[in-house]
């Protein structure tokens, strides 16, 4: 007769499980009447929080009447776990057969589960890069926005500051043309005065230098010369201003009074000169006004478009996260309610599970009655044991004189059994204090992985922005050395204007025209040394700006 002896062991933790094997006095040990082939782990419970294993134990029976003692003995010990769902181990004898290919199912099984674990393992890695790249982007995308509003802000402020240049430049234009306009005045006045008092040729000498490089300007007339040192800046009224002047020309020629026609031509001609100035200053305000107008028309146009776009944006992202939320909420509710099935139905196996047990509980106590009353008044030592409603082999009696042996050996597997129960309670409490542990090491772990990535991302976002002050003032840097050269090369051409105009009213120069000439050549020399100084702090001011970069 064939036997089996099932040992269930159960560890209860997450994910990690520790088989308690026999100690060495266990494997010395042999039981009596029983001759061990093999032992075969067996996994057969899946999830997070639970693993069962169990130690089968086939093996193959010596004696009937040895067997049916060992067998009494354990039914009669209640050594095993009354709250334990499980059905008898007498009903999982009778129904299971433990097999190889049982052996090779269970493998299958833990095969297939470990694959499909670490399928989905991937499928989540998959989903977690793909999200981590979206976020990304979308994170690219704002910056790039962030970027664009600043690049508008700073093209308007340079549109604004360009039309506040372009204002102060019409103004010096105005001033200048208002300078130029006196100082015809001043001239015709300074002429005037000249011709009535007249100079005296004995008392004052002028030597004349040659020019530079012996320039020969040819002679012309000295109204076509006052017209060119004094001309304004070039008009569409000029024309008419000339043709004005050579129709009134006969007519001067044919007056009485020649210095009354002369002070009123002089006095249009200054009239002309303010009215062609006004003009063109009326000229280019309007343009100026235009031109504000247009790229204040446009930025309006520009910015209409981006809130557009944004509100487009905004919407279909309202209309997203709406869905999202919707679809959220039916999740919500379908997990609510297979929740709360599974809980029913766990409630309804637990209670079956009781009534079972209690069954079970009558149905051991019966037999415990009954091998008490047959141990007291059967001395028969070939009668049977009688059946029980649990079990659905039939047990022998075993000889008194083997009980002792049997209730010896039944107290070292208990021994073992309790031994056993002890690695695991020892096991469990020191896989508790290493998931503790490495729960705290993760943790630590992750918070120094996030510290360390906000510092790198605000070192990053400080270099960013120590790079854009840097190129902004290497910049500016340049546009002012350039600004700088430019007005160098302005001055310097002014300068070499002024000598021109100098030497041609130092070779042409009349004989009645020596007092203007003086008062010329002083005021020329103090507008050289006015010259001279900016173009000295100029050039401080570029050698300091140059300093500050360097040490900057």
């Amino acid at each position: 007769m064939n036997g089996f002896v099932l040992i269930t062991i159960a560890s209860w933790q997450n994910n990690i499980i520790f088989v308690p094997y026999p100690t060495k006095k266990t494997k010395r040990r042999k039981l009596p009447g029983f001759k061990i082939w093999t032992a075969t782990n067996i996994f057969t419970g899946f999830g997070r929080n639970c693993a069962i294993w169990k130690i089968v134990f086939f093996a193959k029976m010596e004696s009937p009447a040895r067997g049916a003692a060992l067998h009494s003995n354990s039914i009669r010990t209640p050594e095993r776990e009354p709250d334990s769902p499980l059905p008898p181990i007498q009903e999982r004898l009778a129904y299971l057969r433990p097999s190889r290919e049982l052996l090779e199912f269970y493998r299958q099984k833990i095969a297939q589960f470990d694959s499909e674990h670490e399928e989905l393992l991937q499928m989540l890695e998959k989903y977690k890069g793909i999200t981590e790249d979206q976020h990304k982007l979308q994170w690219d995308i704002r910056q790039r926005e962030g970027e664009i509003a600043e690049l508008q802000n700073a093209l308007s402020d340079m549109q604004v500051y360009l039309y506040q240049e372009r204002e102060q430049s019409l103004r010096l234009y105005a001033e200048n043309d208002r300078l130029k306009i006196r100082e015809l005045e001043d001239r015709k006045k300074i002429q005037h005065l000249l011709a009535l008092v007249g100079p005296d040729t004995g008392e004052i000498t002028y030597f004349h230098r040659e020019p530079p490089h012996k320039v020969t300007i040819t002679q012309r007339n000295p109204e076509s010369r006052l017209e060119e040192s004094l001309s304004l800046r070039p008009t569409k009224l000029k024309p008419t201003v000339i043709r004005k002047e050579s129709i009134r020309r006969p007519k001067s020629v044919d007056g009485v009074n020649g210095e009354t026609l002369e002070q009123y031509k002089n006095d249009n001609q200054t009239l002309l000169l303010q009215v062609e100035a006004l003009q063109a200053q009326i000229e280019e305000q309007t343009r100026l006004a235009k031109e504000q107008i247009e790229s204040l028309l446009e930025d309006r146009r520009i910015k209409t478009e981006e809130a557009q776009a944004q509100q487009r944006r905004d919407q279909d992202r309202i209309t997203a996260l709406t869905e999202r939320h919707q679809q959220t909420q039916k999740l919500l509710y379908e997990s609510t309610k297979d929740f709360l099935q599974l809980k029913f139905d766990t409630r309804t196996h637990e209670k079956s599970w009781m009534v079972e047990k209690d069954r079970l509980l009558r149905e051991l106590d019966s037999c415990h009655n009954r091998l008490r009353k047959a141990g007291s008044a059967v001395t028969d030592p070939g009668q049977m044991w009688p059946p029980s409603a649990s079990t659905a082999l039939l047990l022998t009696r075993p000889q008194p004189e083997s009980q002792q042996a049997h209730k010896e050996e039944l107290k070292a597997l208990q021994e073992d059994l309790k031994q056993a129960h002890r690695l695991a309670e020892m096991y469990r409490e020191q896989c508790i204090t290493l998931e503790t542990e490495l729960a705290q090491i993760r943790e630590e772990g992750d918070v120094g992985r996030e510290i360390f990535k906000e510092r790198s991302d605000k070192m990053a976002k400080r270099l960013q922005l120590m790079t854009q002050r840097y190129e902004a003032l290497e910049k500016r840097r340049v546009m002012e050395v350039e600004g700088f050269k430019t007005d160098l090369k302005h001055l310097r051409q002014k300068f070499k204007d002024v000598e021109k105009q100098l030497l041609k009213v130092t070779l042409n120069v009349g004989p009645n025209q020596d007092l203007a000439v003086l008062h010329e050549v002083r005021q020329t020399n103090t507008r050289t040394k006015k010259i001279q100084g900016e173009l000295m702090a100029l050039k401080a001011k570029i050698y300091g700006l140059e300093n500050e970069l360097r040490f900057s």
